[in-house]
């Protein structure tokens, strides 16, 4: 079961806070790229997302590429990668088995390339959007390709995992998860709406249950107040009514089962205090 993880800031990007909640300002904040580890006992260690690393900026120095990074003002990139952050706590990217990725936007896959042992996860329909996206079309749709360009080898489509036996009363109102290990310990959500294959990541620790949510909110005081992004921002990169739909079912969950810690990626309520990663 997991017996240890830990949130990681890696890298973090700034945007105008009403593009984040529709009550929000016209000045710029910063959104922390959260990532998160965890080990399982008998699997070892699992990533939920990479963040930025040195490779997204790489990827975005041609154009039309270029264009995300001008749109998409990005901190950290390199010396807060995820990599780095582990292996200062002796955490080799050799150890790293698996990574979940819950979608494929650059500012969630572009440390994959650090852990190239790792068995990447993600939705199959992510995967078909990316392929099916030319240079232009995927950086309008957030992806880059370059990120992923050894991941085909290694990746594993949800729908190849089984479904879990017992899914916890708080899923109840989503579609059944996605048995990782087949052992109930880390079950993946289907969380539509933000993008294509949109997917969060369930476990449990000492303290109760952990739902690691990505972008289905961008903060937790948005999704506790029920106030969403404007329309614009949910439709530009996914589907808006799916968006407020998978929306409304966590502001629900949460009300319902408010001992759930629900962690949208962006959030920073959720940011670890300097110097604990």
């Amino acid at each position: 079961m997991i017996d240890r993880w830990q949130l990681f800031e890696a890298g973090h990007c700034r945007h105008p806070e009403i593009a984040a909640r529709r009550d929000g300002a016209l000045r710029p904040c910063q959104f922390p790229s959260l990532a998160a580890a965890l080990h399982h006992r008998q699997h070892g260690w699992l990533l939920f997302d990479t963040g930025y690393a040195s490779h997204f900026l790489q990827a975005t120095e041609p154009f039309p590429e270029r264009l995300y990074r001008w749109t998409t003002p990005v901190h950290g990139a390199s010396e807060q990668a995820l990599a780095g952050q582990l292996q200062a706590q002796g955490i080799a990217p050799a150890q790293v088995a698996h990574i979940v990725l819950s979608h494929l936007h650059g500012d969630h896959v572009a440390g994959v390339a650090d852990f190239p042992q790792a068995q990447v996860y993600c939705a199959e329909a992510a995967w078909a959007h990316l392929q099916q996206c030319n240079r232009v079309q995927a950086t309008a749709n957030g992806y880059l390709p370059a990120l992923l360009a050894d991941v085909p080898d290694r990746l594993t489509g949800l729908q190849a995992l089984p479904l879990a036996a017992t899914v916890p009363a708080p899923l109840h109102g989503f579609a059944p998860p996605r048995d990782l290990f087949g052992d109930g310990s880390v079950l993946l959500v289907d969380l539509p709406g933000h993008a294509p294959g949109h997917t969060g990541l369930w476990f449990a620790d000492a303290d109760g249950p952990v739902f690691l949510v990505a972008d289905a909110a961008w903060s937790s005081d948005a999704l506790e107040q029920a106030v969403l992004p404007p329309a614009l921002v949910t439709a530009w990169l996914g589907d808006g009514p799916r968006y407020r739909d998978t929306f409304a079912r966590l502001h629900a969950l949460g009300r319902q089962y408010p001992g759930v810690r629900l962690i949208p990626s962006h959030c920073r309520r959720w940011r670890p205090a300097r110097g604990s990663a």
